[in-house]
């Protein structure tokens, strides 16, 4: 399925539009969901604790997205054995496979993995038989090579490449034969990282790498993790953990088990290595409220002598789901949250347990990303942006003025930080995909792609000045038709001051000054750049600031023609 050119939507906070993103024609999309665990189907619509009103809502989403599979990180049901019916032996699991046939009827695949909800030896022998995709059997969508570390996780702990990406789901719970290793459930990823080290070599630096769990690197609210107990558990082998996932370009480690959205970089116990955990947010009728002091305070700082996670992003109390768009070196991801039917709207963290299903209305509310061939860039609150620069096959991007005025701090009181990241799209990919005429979509720079200047639920960005070069001339200068240019909400390259908030439009020609107000912006001749003001991110480029459209008009011609 491919992708739309333009991917935009609207903000719940603002009322203003994402930017859009440059799409080649050979992206495609996967989607991720959280835990679906229900309690008492009051309303009929949620049998056998699994929150299927919930399901449905979300994979009508999925198909309304067009992506190709979707990968539910664990705790399937809420209770591997329901007997509210007075039947002991009433297992639950098939009801949660039974309520993923809406995505198999619209052509899209299902990867589930295991929770602690459905820990046991008798749902470790369930699984894949409800799901036989996990071994590659079944309705895999194209998905190949799969493998799993040993016969009894096979279908339970696996991996399979798609298109320009390894996926690796891992299981930590009891295994087929009733086993643990070292007979505990907190060392089962201790045998596995062989395995896990054999699917990403040599794939991660040349392809996406993409790691899943049920239980998370570093929770907010609970303090079992992967690893086992707590966050400063089996510290060695999480060590090689994180060196695996980080040599071999894996950025994402994507969890549940905590109900609540959260983004933080990780280091590993020894301080060498570096992970991005995410949270997802919940899919159930439960929601949990981060701890006092955080758990890399309470576990980690004695253990190690220093803090582990730095938070990014955090929202409470939400339901949502991701989807990942994977363009050639490029991956976005959009994370979509409607409030929690409790009363309140996203963002007042209104605490509660769904005893009914509610309507869920969603909205985007943060889009981050990276890129193979880009750059990445912490950012601390009061910080200056201008560390953040690039460059690629002759185009050099920079950002010369701006800093990072966020207030935003997370429950707990701990400060976040913008994770900056660039990417990069061939000027002559982006013309060929995207254009109407030669002349028309004609750009002088290769596109850069900005993300992660815009804080979670908010477009508008802080004011910053972005520059970049070009590789030929333009004609007339004082027009002001040759600029930096960014998409608008058709998909159009424009000027990118257009896709302010605020600010008035001034063309200057030569440098930018200090002072310059928002919405100035300019091409110095000397340097061979553009730069603007401007208070947005997405895709950026050197080009006429005239929509292709109105240069396919008779009334622009002349003037498109002279600026480049």
């Amino acid at each position: 399925m491919n992708v739309m050119n333009v991917l935009w939507s609207v903000a719940l906070t603002s009322g203003v539009l994402f930017a859009p993103t440059s799409v080649n024609a050979d992206a495609w999309k996967f989607g991720i969901m959280s835990d679906t665990q229900w309690k008492a189907n009051l309303d009929g619509e949620n049998p056998e604790t699994v929150a299927v009103g919930i399901i449905k809502q979300i994979n009508q989403e999925f198909i309304r997205h067009g992506v190709e599979f979707v990968i539910q990180v664990g705790d399937l049901t809420d209770k591997e054995t329901d007997t509210t019916n007075g039947n002991p032996d009433n297992r639950t699991m098939d009801t949660r496979a039974d309520a993923a046939q809406q995505l198999y009827d619209a052509g899209i695949c299902f990867f589930p993995l295991r929770g602690n909800h459905e820990s046991s030896g008798e749902a470790a022998n369930e699984m894949p038989s409800l799901f036989p995709q996990t071994s590659g059997a079944g309705m895999t969508c194209a998905a190949k090579n799969f493998s799993s570390p040993m016969e009894v996780l096979e279908g339970l702990s696996y991996a399979f490449d798609y298109n320009n990406a390894t996926f690796v789901l891992l299981d930590q719970f009891t295994r087929k034969d009733g086993s643990n290793n070292n007979d505990t459930s907190n060392d089962n990823m201790l045998d596995q990282l062989d395995w896990i080290a054999s699917e990403l070599e040599e794939k991660g630096r040349k392809r996406h790498g993409f790691v899943f769990s049920h239980k998370e690197l570093i929770g907010a609210n609970h303090s079992d993790i992967l690893f086992g107990s707590n966050p400063a558990a089996n510290a060695e082998a999480q060590n090689v953990f994180y060196k695996i996932l980080e040599e071999n370009g894996v950025r994402y480690e994507i969890g549940g088990h905590d109900h609540n959205h959260m983004r933080s970089i990780m280091l590993s116990p020894d301080g060498k290595h570096q992970l991005q955990n995410i949270i997802t947010a919940s899919n159930s009728y439960k929601f949990y409220t981060p701890r006092i002091p955080s758990n890399d305070d309470t576990y980690n700082l004695p253990a190690f002598g220093f803090q582990r996670e730095t938070p990014i992003s955090q929202e409470l109390y939400s339901v949502g789901y991701y989807i990942v768009t994977v363009d050639g070196p490029r991956v976005t991801v959009d994370h979509y949250a409607s409030d929690n039917g409790c009363g309140g709207v996203l963002g007042a963290s209104v605490d509660c347990r769904l005893t009914t299903t509610p309507a869920l209305e969603m909205f985007k509310r943060e889009t981050f990303g990276y890129s193979l061939n880009g750059r990445e860039f912490r950012v601390a609150q009061g910080d200056s942006y201008t560390v953040v620069e690039d460059s690629f096959a002759g185009t050099h991007a920079r950002i010369l003025d701006g800093v990072n005025d966020s207030l935003a701090m997370l429950m707990d009181g701990r400060a976040t930080i913008k994770d900056i990241n660039t990417g990069w799209v061939s000027k002559v990919s982006e013309n060929n995909t995207h254009r109407s005429s030669t002349r028309a979509q004609s750009l002088a720079s290769h596109v850069l792609t900005l993300w992660g200047m815009a804080e979670l639920g908010e477009t508008v960005t802080d004011t910053y000045v972005l520059s970049m070069s070009y590789d030929r001339m333009p004609r007339h200068l004082g027009r002001g038709s040759f600029a930096l240019v960014s998409k608008d909400s058709d998909g159009n390259w424009v000027n990118a001051v257009n896709n302010n908030s605020g600010g008035e439009a001034k063309f200057v020609v030569g440098p930018w000054s200090e002072g310059d107000s928002l919405g100035t912006y300019g091409v110095d001749p000397v340097t061979k750049t553009v730069w603007a003001v401007i208070n947005s991110e997405g895709d950026f480029a050197v080009g006429r600031d005239i929509p292709a459209a109105e240069c396919n008009s008779q009334k622009h011609a002349r003037e498109c023609a002279e600026s480049m």
